[in-house]
This record gives C-alpha cells, sequence and structure tokens, in this order.
C-alpha cells in the first residue's frame, strides 16, 4: 500500500523527555566498542572539559525508543514493520549532552516521497533534542519501505 505523503507529515508524536544516565551511557559505549575513557569515566571526562559523561556518537537514537511508542507511526500509515529498512541517519549537535541531563524529544515525519514506479516509499523524519528548551541536537533518519508486490501507483 503506497504511503501518502499528506498522511505521513499528519502524524503527531507525543513529546516525552528522559534523563540522561550514567549507567546507561557506559552500557552503549560498551555496546558500539567505544574505548575512549571519557565515555566511562567521569574522572576522565571532567579532565577532558566534560560536565560529566558525555554522550556517544548516535546515542540520541536510544533515546526516540523511549517514546511510548515508538515505531506506532508505522502502524498509524499502515506500514509492515517486516518491509522496512533503515535508510540513514545523520545527527547535528549544536551543543553537548552529559549525564544528569534531562532532554526533551520532538519527532515529526517532514517528507515522505516514492521511488522506483512506486516500488519504494520513504519515510524522513527529524527529531529534536532540548535541553532547557534549547536545541541540543537534530538527528534526521530516513526508513525505505519495500512493496514487494512492486509498483504501487
Amino acid at each position: 500500500m503506497p504511503i501518502d505523503p499528506v498522511a505521513a507529515k499528519a502524524v503527531t508524536f507525543p513529546e516525552f523527555s528522559v534523563e540522561i544516565e550514567r549507567g546507561r551511557l557506559r552500557f552503549f559505549a560498551q555496546a558500539i566498542g567505544e574505548t575512549d575513557p571519557v565515555f566511562t569515566d567521569v574522572g576522565a571526562a571532567r579532565a577532558a572539559g566534560h560536565r560529566d559523561l558525555p554522550i556517544p556518537p548516535t546515542f540520541l537514537f536510544s533515546l526516540t525508543l523511549e517514546a511510548p511508542d515508538s515505531f506506532g507511526y508505522l502502524d498509524a500509515l499502515g506500514i509492515d514493520i517486516r518491509h522496512i529498512l533503515h535508510g540513514g541517519q545523520r545527527f547535528d549537535y549544536h551543543f553537548p549532552l552529559c549525564a544528569g541531563d534531562t532532554v526533551t524529544v520532538r519527532e515529526q515525519i517532514v517528507d515522505a516521497y516514492s521511488k522506483r514506479g512506486g516500488a519504494l516509499d520513504f519515510l524522513v523524519k527529524r527529531t529534536e533534542f532540548l535541553r532547557d528548551g534549547d536545541l541540543a541536537a537534530t538527528a534526521t533518519s530516513t526508513v525505505v519501505v519495500r512493496h514487494p508486490e512492486g509498483a504501487q501507483r
């Protein structure tokens, strides 16, 4: 079933807040193979000029999974999760986030389009991460929806 770009952009995401915890940062750093002690040792982080443990690269994506229904937008659009692919992700950082920060997460679909005669649909989601109302980072992710039955349009 093709994705209606107007309907996709109308999907709403509940805003939510989450505190960045040291243990979670350490676990994430370990999971991605990060060996720089600045990401796991508070003393090393402070010696490097950080307030506390800084977030490792791509950590912010894991915060989006804290949403009450992080993939509910796919259901709302009638998308079968078996047919999605990760199409890309980009992070733009405006200032550092560290353990102890509370981050507000705002998400929205900013674009939806098709390629290959409708065999592939693309959803572009923008996520803003705010600390104390200030934009700390922006993530842009693309989900590709395959239509195994071929072109839909």
